[in-house]
């Protein structure tokens, strides 16, 4: 039986991105019994890509009921759809064995991450706030994606004078403002920035000199995407959500490693349950986003553990 389930968890703060802003994430969370044993995935079904809560929810209604990973792979595209159900499924499969999913993957034991914890599109001002209040993290990911980007990445900076930085433009620049602030960028100390032209536009980046690291994330999704992004990308960002779960998160990173790319695992804003399978396609990683439960005012039962070790892998009764 598969059962899938429409749930909304309130945000800490209203979060705000260049498409715009939200007060809760809305998710759709799976949980498939066969034999008294059940396994439960999460996916947000996110409207970028075509998505909806009931189109997704619908996906996942018209799947057979003893549907297989391999199967799912064959019956749905890339997407949230996918993601929820495979995750679901790994999950299942691991409660059955009573081994843990990372044993059933073929990988090593996990462990903690260090993960990013995303500041709010705002003002200058609001974000310089923010900054200093989590200054005492590692690692900031800002949003961007404007024409006054610059006094607000100059405010986080000095919010944050100590913090790693990376930059999310949500396709919102063009290879002209890519190139005028990258050097303002790289004298910040900004590691890298994720996707800062449209999907569609961004054969503009092939050649272009990039003295920062440039990642791509709305034009990443699963190894068959992975082609068309070398000369423009040196980072790819790896969403289950995108791939379709972890199944092919796990294709992907050892195709772009292959292909000599750079990794980073990414996260929409989600819960507990959507991040415990992400953590383990996230190993040895240098750039992780994780940070979905950080942003809730509410979490899942069981939910993930963030310390100073980082963020720490599921207990099996979360997932896995």
């Amino acid at each position: 039986m598969i059962e899938v389930i429409s749930e909304s968890f309130r945000l800490a703060e209203v979060f705000t991105i260049s498409r715009g802003s939200r007060s809760e994430a809305k998710v759709l969370s799976v949980r498939i019994t066969r034999e008294g044993v059940s396994g439960r995935g999460e996916c947000v079904p996110y409207a970028r890509y075509g998505e909806s809560m009931d189109s997704v929810a619908q996906q996942i209604a018209d799947l057979p009921a003893d549907i297989t990973r391999g199967a799912l792979q064959e019956a749905l595209a890339p997407g949230a759809a996918r993601n929820a159900v495979d995750c679901a499924l790994w999950d299942l499969e691991a409660k059955a064995a009573g081994v843990p999913a990372w044993e059933l993957a073929g990988l090593v034991a996990p462990k903690p991450v260090i993960s990013a914890y995303t500041l709010s599109l705002g003002t200058p001002q609001a974000m310089e706030d923010s900054a200093r209040k989590h200054a005492h993290r590692p690692l900031l990911k800002i949003k961007l994606g404007t024409p006054d980007d610059m006094p607000r990445l100059e405010a986080v900076r000095r919010g944050a004078p100590e913090a790693t930085i990376i930059v999310d433009a949500n396709e919102g620049w063009t290879a002209e403002i890519y190139s005028d602030l990258a050097p303002h960028m790289v004298r910040l100390g900004v590691a890298l920035v994720e996707q800062p032209l449209p999907a569609g536009e961004d054969e503009a980046l092939r050649g272009l000199a990039r003295p920062l690291p440039v990642c791509a994330d709305e034009s990443c999704h699963d190894t068959g995407t992975l082609p068309a992004l070398a000369g423009k990308y040196d980072v790819v960002n790896i969403k289950l959500d995108k791939t379709g779960g972890l199944t092919e998160a796990l294709r992907v990173k050892a195709a772009a490693q292959a292909q000599g790319f750079d990794l980073m695992m990414g996260c929409m804003v989600g819960t507990s349950l959507a991040m415990a399978p992400a953590i383990l396609a996230a190993q040895g990683m240098p750039t992780i986003d994780l940070d979905g439960p950080l942003l809730l005012a509410e979490d899942r039962a069981f939910p993930l553990k963030f310390d100073q070790d980082g963020l720490h892998p599921s207990e099996a009764a979360l997932w896995g």
